[in-house]
């Protein structure tokens, strides 16, 4: 039944049952997680499909696996919890990564590392080219944004305190990942910019919308989907540059050594943020 504020009885079901706070809030140690997560995300997805030779379409299903029981995890939990939330967050960019790659590559060898022949069991990729996998990932995004937007549901995220919207909003996070990550590829391998270049390309595309936020005209809400769509090809060209080799720009660090420090940085700021979050939780009560 449709309640008075436009929320239904599952919903206000669920809100009563939970604390209102499942998500983060936004603020610089927010961005300093997300292109954290990101980074890693690209690096520990090409681990396991180049490094390990899984292939895009084995790891793609793995790691869409590991995505679905972090996401039911963090939709179970009662309140906000910066390891569920980031979880969820650094399962995306990792499914997020290998979808890119299986969509937009194939079996050329300039896909393929070390002289190798194939990656794994299955298709190498659909070989769609980015161009063609950003306008399908964009037409997705516009898609959940419509459904979204008719739900009737908020798109603040610190306003979002229901199962519904919150399933809406790990949707466009999903995607929003996956399409990122096709941007970062474009830029690092096709744009001719590299992966310096594509990082400060990006960089400066964010001091722009960190400036447009004191334009009153311009929605914050809709500064942050973009920027959080442009923090993933930040953390991609990141993850290229740091494993990449030294003939192709890199710095030649290898997937295994870059995600473990990555993963390190990553669990420190989590913890970081649970210590932040005991304190507040303290404090209000």
């Amino acid at each position: 039944m449709q309640q008075p504020n436009g929320l239904t009885d599952f919903d206000v079901a669920s809100t009563t049952k939970s604390v209102m706070k499942k998500l983060p809030e936004v603020t610089l140690a927010f961005w300093i997680m997300k292109i954290a997560a990101t980074t890693l995300g690209e690096t520990a997805g090409d681990l396991f499909s180049q490094t390990l030779k899984l292939g895009y379409f084995l790891t793609t299903i793995a790691l869409f696996l590991i995505f679905v029981v972090t996401l039911v995890v963090q939709l179970r939990s009662r309140r906000y919890n910066p390891f569920f939330y980031w979880t969820v967050i650094l399962s995306t960019s990792m499914a997020g990564t290998t979808m890119s790659d299986f969509m937009n590559r194939d079996a050329s060898t300039k896909y393929l590392s070390g002289g190798a022949t194939a990656l794994g069991w299955g298709p190498q990729g659909l070989g769609l080219g980015y161009p063609v996998g950003a306008a399908i990932l964009i037409s997705i995004l516009v898609v959940v944004f419509a459904v979204w937007r008719l739900s009737g549901m908020t798109f603040q995220i610190r306003d979002i305190v229901t199962f519904r919207g919150e399933a809406l909003f790990w949707s466009a996070i999903l995607v929003s990942n996956t399409l990122g990550t096709s941007m970062g590829d474009f830029l690092s391998d096709s744009s001719g910019l590299g992966y310096a270049g594509g990082a400060l390309l990006v960089t400066g595309l964010l001091a722009v919308l960190v400036a447009l936020m004191k334009v009153p005209v311009v929605p914050n809400v809709l500064l942050f989907w973009i920027a959080f769509v442009l923090t993933r090809p930040l953390g991609a060209t990141a993850g290229d540059f740091l494993t990449k080799p030294v003939a192709k720009g890199g710095l030649n660090l290898g997937t295994p050594g870059s995600s473990a420090v990555l993963l390190a940085v990553l669990l420190g700021l989590m913890a970081y943020a649970h210590a932040q979050e005991g304190r507040t939780r303290s404090e209000r009560a």
